[in-house]
C-alpha cells in the first residue's frame, strides 16, 4: 500500500481501487480501517478510490501520542494526504462517524474541497443529532419479524442505558445497520471487530474535539457541492438528521436509498454508486 508522513511524522497508508478522477475516502467506525469500504459498491468502476486508513488504523502506522487521535487532530492528516497526491482541490467522500472528520476539513481548507460525499453521516461537529423517539421511529418501521424484533429490543435498552450499553446489546442492535441481513451483511459485521482501534475510537469524539458555532459559521464559507446521503432504515442518523445538515451548507443537498440502512453501498450497490457517481459529475 502506498504511504505518507502526516505532520508529526507518522507514517499513514491508503489503498487505491480503480482508475479515473480521484475519490478521498474516509472511513468511519469510528476509527475502523478502511477496507470495510470495499469498492464502495463499484464506485471504482469510474473513479480512483483513494481509502485512507486513518491513523492507528488498518496499514497505517500508531502515533506517538495518543491524543491525537481526536478528530480535530486528523484535520491535519487529510491535508497532508492532498499534499501528497498534488491535488489542489478534491473530491472527498466520508462516511458515519468520519462525516465530522470530513466536515471539520471542509471548515478549516473550504478551497480545497470541490465536492463532498457524506454517507449516512454523524454531524457532532455541527451539533446535530437524532433524538432517542427518531431514531426509534426509524428502526421500528422493520418490527414484525426477525431478526429484527430482537434487535430492536436491543436498540431500546442501549437508548435506556445511555452512555453505557452492553456490548450483548450492541451486537444484537447491529442487525439494523444492514438493509438486508444477509451472509454478506453477516460478514461484514463479523470482521468489524478486527478493523476497529478500540482505544482510538474512545479518544475520536473526545472532550475539547468540537466547536459547533465556530465550525457552522466556517461552513458558510465552503461553496464546493456536497451531497448528505442517508439509509431509509438507518437510525442514526436518520433522514431527517440529513436533511438538516444538507440544508447548512450553501450548496448542500440531501437524498434518501430506498431500503438501505448505514452500509447502502451493500444494500444496493449499482443504485448507491450510480447517484455518488452522478452527483460528482454535475454536482448538486
Amino acid at each position: 500500500m502506498p504511504v505518507f508522513t502526516t505532520y508529526d511524522g507518522t507514517e499513514l497508508a491508503y489503498r487505491v481501487e480503480g482508475e479515473g478522477e480521484p475519490l478521498v475516502c474516509l472511513p468511519g467506525g469510528a476509527m475502523r480501517a478502511s477496507r470495510y469500504l470495499g469498492d464502495l459498491g463499484g464506485l471504482s468502476a469510474g473513479r480512483r478510490l483513494i481509502l485512507l486508513d486513518l491513523r492507528g488504523t488498518g496499514d497505517s502506522a500508531t502515533p506517538s501520542d495518543g491524543s491525537t487521535y481526536r478528530v480535530d487532530h486528523q484535520v491535519a492528516d487529510v491535508e497532508a494526504l492532498r499534499l501528497h497526491l498534488g491535488l489542489d482541490r478534491m473530491d472527498v467522500l466520508a462516511h458515519s462517524a468520519a462525516g465530522n472528520l470530513a466536515l471539520l476539513y471542509a471548515a478549516a481548507h473550504p478551497e480545497r474541497v470541490r465536492r463532498l460525499v457524506l454517507v449516512t453521516p454523524t454531524a457532532w461537529a455541527v451539533d446535530l443529532a437524532p433524538t432517542p423517539q427518531e431514531s426509534l421511529e426509524a428502526v421500528r418501521v422493520r418490527a414484525g419479524r426477525e431478526p429484527y424484533d430482537t434487535a430492536i429490543a436491543a436498540y431500546e435498552r442501549m437508548w435506556a442505558a445511555g452512555a453505557d450499553p452492553s456490548p450483548e446489546d450492541r451486537r444484537r442492535a447491529m442487525v439494523l445497520a444492514y438493509g438486508r441481513w444477509d451472509e454478506r451483511a453477516r460478514a461484514h459485521l463479523a470482521a468489524s471487530d478486527g478493523e476497529r482501534n478500540q482505544a482510538a475510537a474512545a479518544v475520536f469524539a473526545g472532550p475539547g474535539a468540537f466547536d459547533p458555532p465556530a465550525t457552522r459559521a466556517a461552513l458558510r464559507r465552503f461553496d464546493g457541492d456536497a451531497l448528505v446521503l442517508a439509509g431509509e432504515f438507518d437510525g442514526y442518523p436518520t433522514a431527517a438528521v440529513a436533511a438538516a445538515l444538507a440544508a447548512l451548507l450553501p450548496h448542500g443537498t440531501a437524498d434518501v436509498q430506498r431500503g438501505a440502512a448505514h452500509f447502502p453501498w451493500l444494500d444496493d450497490a449499482g443504485w448507491f454508486a450510480a447517484r455518488v457517481e452522478r452527483f460528482l459529475a454535475a454536482g448538486a
